[in-house]
């Protein structure tokens, strides 16, 4: 442990931890773009920079190891003009279409310009756009005039999902996030995860063909377990009148934040028209509703004659990834002592 003062009160602190580390366990909220407790601290957006006693320059918050002494400020004067610089840099190669962004309500860069009351329209900077927006991709789209260069999207895709398919391109103010030769994502090695999406503290990078809505609509958020593998991720579902609006990683689940393209995106079908929501047995070579229990005796019945005709080996089951150990297990025993035989295979294994 070591001593050290912030904002002029002492606090005992563990040596190693950056001062956003710090900050955070005593309640001092420091601005965080590029910062994601899951990835090496980057320190590019600056946003987080501190005074520290002693420094010729304002240091980041995120990659700054504490030591014993150290006197912090995190929000002087001069490190809050600071802040506002930055901001105003950013705000001037940004689009200012907050009241028709996707992301307004819950977008950083609109919080912190609140929080240190940027005047969008009188900003010190000229602003100038690109109006480039790559659609390539089926599932999201990035917007350059939204993007703010944090690099979260480029070392979520290469440090967690581990596939490097963007990275910055060019130098100084025409710096951009692109793919591998500018050719766009259908040429990349992207496979549409989602991951840069969740992570992408702006408008920057949007899902397309989303349910229109806003933040503030959603009446609740349902945790459940995604149902299309076994690995059991866990997933956040964002809700508005019994409707799914939008579906994220739950943060704490197995799955620590990332989600695969059908995690992410593969959720329409649960309010599609052609959805099954009764059994279906053929009558008359024509299939029809059916209750539960007139589905369960076609096919007991239907094993049953199987068995007597041709044996046990004629019958096969496959299980699925999608249910639990324990329903396999079921399946798995049902096959071998009830109608006995060992013809069972599971859908991994197809």
């Amino acid at each position: 442990m070591v001593s050290l003062k912030i904002n002029g009160k002492m606090f005992d602190v563990e040596e190693g931890l950056t001062i956003l580390e710090v900050c955070k366990d005593i309640g001092v909220e420091i601005p965080t773009f590029c910062y994601d407790k899951r990835l090496v601290p980057y320190g590019g957006c600056r946003i987080c920079i501190v005074e520290v006693k002693g420094a010729k320059t304002f240091q980041t918050a995120c990659t700054t190891p504490v030591y014993k002494d150290m006197e912090i400020e995190t929000h002087s004067e001069d490190v809050i003009s600071a802040r506002k610089d930055i901001l105003n840099l950013i705000w001037a190669s940004h689009d200012n279409d907050c009241l028709t962004c996707d992301k307004a309500g819950d977008c950083r860069l609109q919080d912190y310009c609140y929080e240190y009351e940027i005047e969008a329209e009188h900003s010190p900077y000229q602003k100038v756009m690109s109006g480039k927006i790559d659609k390539s991709n089926h599932f999201y789209q990035m917007n350059r005039d939204k993007c703010i260069l944090c690099g979260r999207c480029i070392r979520t895709c290469s440090a967690l999902q581990g596939l490097g398919s963007i990275g910055f391109s060019a130098r100084g103010y025409h710096t951009h996030i692109a793919h591998p030769f500018e050719a766009g994502m259908e040429h990349s090695t992207c496979v549409s995860c989602g991951n840069c999406v969740n992570n992408c503290p702006t408008g920057a990078l949007s899902e397309r063909n989303r349910n229109k809505f806003r933040t503030w609509d959603i009446d609740k958020t349902v945790k459940t377990t995604c149902a299309y593998c076994g690995v059991g991720c866990q997933i956040d579902l964002k809700i508005k009148g019994n409707k799914i609006l939008r579906v994220d990683p739950a943060a704490d689940g197995v799955n620590q934040g990332l989600l695969c393209v059908k995690g992410k995106f593969a959720y329409n079908f649960v309010d599609h028209s052609d959805r099954l929501t009764t059994p279906l047995i053929r009558k008359d070579g024509k299939l029809v509703e059916a209750t539960w229990d007139e589905a369960y005796d076609v096919i007991v019945s239907k094993m049953k004659e199987v068995k007597v005709h041709h044996g046990p080996d004629a019958l096969a089951a496959l299980s699925s990834a999608r249910c639990s150990t324990e329903e396999n297990y079921m399946l798995q025993k049902l096959f071998r002592a009830v109608v006995g035989t060992n013809n069972i295979d599971h859908c991994a294994r197809l």
